[in-house]
Parts: C-alpha cells; structure tokens; sequence
C-alpha cells in the first residue's frame, strides 16, 4: 500500500501536459528539448552569451567560448533545433568580411531569465538570508 502525497500548490494540474494553453504553438516534449538543451554547460554559455548581447558571429563567440570550430557549430545547431537561437544572413559583408550573425530568441531569452538565472538569483537570496539569519 502506498501513501498519498499531499499536493503543494492547489493550482498545478494534475497532468503537466495540462500546463500548456489550450492553442499551444509547442508541445511538453518540445519544451522539455529546450530545457535539456540548456543543460549542456558549452549551450548555456552560448545562450548566455547571446541572450546579453545583440547578436554575434561565430568567430565572436570562438574568441569568447574555449572550443573548437566544428564544437561551437555543433552546440549552436543545437540550439538553433530546438528554438533558442536563430541564425542571421546578411547579403553584405561587414567589414571583417563576415555574413553570419546568431542571436537568442523570444524563447531563448526566457528560458534563460526566468530559469537558470532565476534558480541562480534564488540560491543567492536564500544564501544571503540564511548568512544573515545565521549573525543573528
């Protein structure tokens, strides 16, 4: 016989499934892919990296990220499947004679912000009041 868990929240579905808006653009699996790709230190630093900037070229992030060539291009595919990044062709070079250009997008940004981040900031609250708590 098991026991019966009593739920947290009054106001969580009992299906996760459910969390989703009835006309949802994503299913839970797809926002599962994005989450776990985040999970991937070299993806978080390059989510990271572009959320917070405007956009930059490969050879930017190479100069910022410390793997190789064909690893970043990897990472970044990555990333550009599942929704968080997107990659901009210019039809006129810049003046380093480069075309492509990457930026998170809507998605990215808010994963980024309101997940990773947030645990982050949370932890430092909670480090932060129990320090306090722990003077008194």
């Amino acid at each position: 016989m098991g026991t019966k868990r009593t739920r947290i929240t009054d106001d969580a579905p009992e299906d996760p499934a459910d969390l989703l808006p009835e006309r949802s653009v994503l299913s839970l699996e797809e926002y599962l892919e994005m989450q776990a790709a985040v999970g991937n230190r070299t993806r978080f630093e390059i989510l990271y990296r572009l959320a917070h900037t405007d956009e930059l070229t490969p050879t930017e992030l190479d100069s910022v990220l410390d793997v190789d060539d064909s690893t970043l291009h990897y990472h970044l595919g990555k990333l550009r499947d599942v929704g968080l990044v997107e990659k901009r062709v210019r039809t006129d070079r810049d003046s380093e004679g480069l075309y492509a250009y990457y930026r998170a997008t809507m998605l990215g940004d808010v994963l980024l912000e309101h997940g990773v981040e947030e645990l982050i900031r949370r932890e430092r609250e909670f480090s932060e009041a129990y320090d306090s708590d722990a003077r008194n």
